[in-house]
Order: structure tokens, then sequence, then C-alpha cells
């Protein structure tokens, strides 16, 4: 038997019960997998993956999102290159770091970190998934654009169908076309919404993405619709998975939970550690433009790359201890963990770094912030454990804990 072949696949049910034991046997043996099923293929170690993120376009290229992405979200900046990238990216870019960020968004993102805890504040008990994780990013970003926070499950269930449509190694026919009927639906619903903010805008982000305009470039009714079926999913997902794990693992480490409880600046680093430890994306994919020899082989011309950011983001070679969470470790820098210079590969790097990194870092900062004043003696309820689901995103389905209500 092959070293490939004793790697259990990343379609199975053990490799989606443990992803963690499968990417050290890849990174140790099995560096390069041809995956048939799904046509791609694999890299498990930091230096690949890191290499696939930092290239210029010259090996690798976003050409799988044409249909990876575009059949649920239309065509997004994600697939875009060379100046027409730099152009969109810059047209949204603004409205998620610095001054505008600061002083018009977080507001809402404490506003509406608030509004939830308050449904729980006096219960002394509480599922931090069901009830904060999976309802505040949705909720912040519907805020942000100006939509009614009212068509919440709307929202949720939109994101989760295309992330769903993303994750769907399998080829599952009927995810397919629930993913396709969600870009109708998410059309039907935003396009009036833009068109009405064109000729009565607000102060809200959907205002300002229609004003929008670089070097002469403004962004069409499309383009605006596209990229905020992107944000919701990729920032109510991710942003979602995240605050979850963040709690589950400082739960699992005590110790780490009540140093940060009683220095909130350790936020950023539980977050930084989270990230890396148990990101809420696991596989990105890219496309060769040439053949490139990575570890374990070469992969041909045209290729889809599944880039296990999951696996690379414990590679021995790269970090000390990987499988232990460990918020002091000296391996990780959270200055610099939500940039373009991150020492973890959750948000990719390169020219496709997450644009909403620094929104997502103002999010957990205070939506965990008030969690914890709300909670100062937060434990993981009597015999309750968490556990993790998920292939293509990855993060608790349940965290249960209980507290002492604070008057």
């Amino acid at each position: 038997m092959s070293a490939v072949d004793e790697v259990p696949d990343i379609l199975s049910p053990e490799f989606a019960a443990d992803p963690y034991s499968a990417y050290r046997m890849m990174r140790e043996n099995a560096p390069l997998i041809r995956h048939e099923a799904t046509r791609s293929w694999i890299i498990s170690r930091y230096e690949d993956v890191e290499r696939v993120f930092k290239d210029k376009a010259s090996e690798f290229t976003t050409d799988n999102y044409d249909w990876q992405i575009e059949p649920v979200h239309g065509k997004t900046i994600l697939q875009l290159s060379g100046r027409e990238h730099s152009v969109r990216r810059a047209l949204v870019a603004p409205a998620f770091r610095g001054k505008e960020l600061q002083e018009t968004f977080v507001p809402v993102i404490e506003r509406n970190a608030r509004e939830l805890i308050d449904t729980f504040r006096g219960t002394g008990e509480v599922d931090l998934v069901d009830a904060f994780a999976t309802r505040f990013p949705v909720n912040v970003i519907a805020d942000m654009l100006g939509l009614d926070k009212s068509d919440h499950a709307k929202f949720h269930g939109w994101y989760t169908t295309v992330i769903a449509f993303l994750g769907n190694l399998a080829g599952d026919p009927d995810i397919a076309a629930a993913g396709e009927r969600t870009r109708v639906e998410f059309a039907e619903y935003m396009l009036p919404v833009i068109q009405e903010r064109r000729l009565a805008p607000g102060d809200d982000l959907l205002s300002s993405l229609c004003a929008a305009e670089v070097d002469g470039v403004r962004m069409s009714d499309e383009d605006i619709k596209a990229f905020c079926s992107l944000l919701l999913a990729a920032g109510g997902e991710t942003t979602d998975k995240a605050i979850a794990a963040l709690f589950a693992n400082l739960l699992a480490h005590p110790e780490q939970l009540a140093a940060v409880q009683k220095d909130r600046t350790l936020i950023d680093r539980a977050f930084a550690e989270t990230l890396r430890y148990t990101p809420p994306v696991h596989m990105i994919m890219r496309q060769t433009a040439a053949d490139v020899t990575v570890s374990g082989g070469t992969i041909p011309a045209g290729a889809t790359v599944t880039c296990l950011i999951g696996s690379a983001n414990r590679d021995e070679q790269r970090y000390a201890d990987p499988d232990t969470f460990n918020i002091f470790r000296e391996d990780l820098t959270a200055t610099n963990a939500f940039s373009a210079a991150a020492d973890h590969l959750a948000f990719a790097l390169g020219r496709h770094f997450c644009v909403g990194a620094l929104l997502a870092r103002a999010e957990v900062q205070i939506g965990v912030g008030q969690l914890l004043d709300a909670m100062p003696d937060v434990r993981l309820k009597d015999g309750a454990t968490v556990g993790e689901q998920g292939v293509f995103t990855r993060g608790p389905d349940s965290v249960p804990v209980v507290f002492t209500p604070v008057a």
C-alpha cells in the first residue's frame, strides 16, 4: 500500500471526523496527492500553500472561480487580475479599514453585539453558536449595508446554501442546484435595493459602493450585487465559525481564558491562534497557469490545486508544537495577523488577501469583549463536549456554556 493510499480520503467520514490526523500524514508522506473525485491536486505543506497564495499570477490563477464561485455569486473581484482587480479592490477596500471602519462601522458592531447579548444576558446559560455566533456577523453585515435585519433568516439561509455549494466536493447535484437558485433569489432581492440607493443614497455601505469611483470606474449593479453576496457568505460563515472556535479553544484551556478575561488586549492573540489552530476555512482552490513543481512532484498546467489551509497552519516545519493551542506562542505575531504580512494562512496572502480581515478583527474584539463582560465566569456546561463539523469550512456546531449573570 502506498503512502497516498493510507491517507483518509478528503470526502470520507473518517476525514470529516478528524482532518488533522490526515493532514499530518499528508505533510509527512504524501505532500502532493492527485484526487480523482474532485479532479484536483492536493497540497498540504505550509511552504507550498504560501507559495500559491503569494504568486502574482505567473504560475497560479483564480480561473477556477469561474466554475466554483461565479454560479452562486456572479463575477466577483476574486476572479479578476491586473488593473481590473486593483481598481475593483480599491473601490471596496476603504470601507473595511481605517477611519471609515472605526467611525462608521464600529458603532454598528457594538450595537449588534449588545442587542444579541441582551437576549440571554440574565439567563445564566446559552449556546454561543446558536444565540450569538451564527447571528452576529450576518446582522452586522446587513446593518452595514442598510438592509432589513428582520430578513436575517433569508440572509443566513442564502449564505449557508452558498457555503454548501463551495464545499460540494462530491458534486451533489441537489446542492449545486440549490446554490444556483440562491444566486437568482439574492439578485431578485438585492438589485431593486441597489437601484433605490442610487436614487436616494443613505449613510450605509451599500450607498457608498453605489457612489464609489476610482480612475473614472464605478461599480455596476451586478458588480455590487456580487460583492454583497460574497460579503454575506465569506463574512458571515468565517466570522461565525471563528468566534465559536475561539471560545471553544479558550474554554478547553481555562488558564488562557483567565488571561484573556484579565487582559483584553490578548483577544487579538486568541483570535490569531484560533485562525492558525482551527481556521474557519480549511481549503482554498487555485489553478495552475503552467507546469509547477512543488513538494512531492509536478502539477500540470491548467489543473485545479486544493490548498489545505487547515494542514499548512499546523505544519511542524513552520510552527513549534503545532497541535497545541497556545495564545502565547512566539512563532505567531498578533500584530501582523490581520494584514497581508500575516504568518498564518487563514486569510490567504498576496493580492487576494481577505479584504474583510480588519472587519473580522473588529467584530471579534468587540463581540468577544462584550461576551466576556456579560459572562466573567463563563464555563462549559457540565457534561457538554464541543466538536467540530465540516470539511471545506469547519467549526463547532454548539458551544453550550453557563455563567453567573452580571447585575
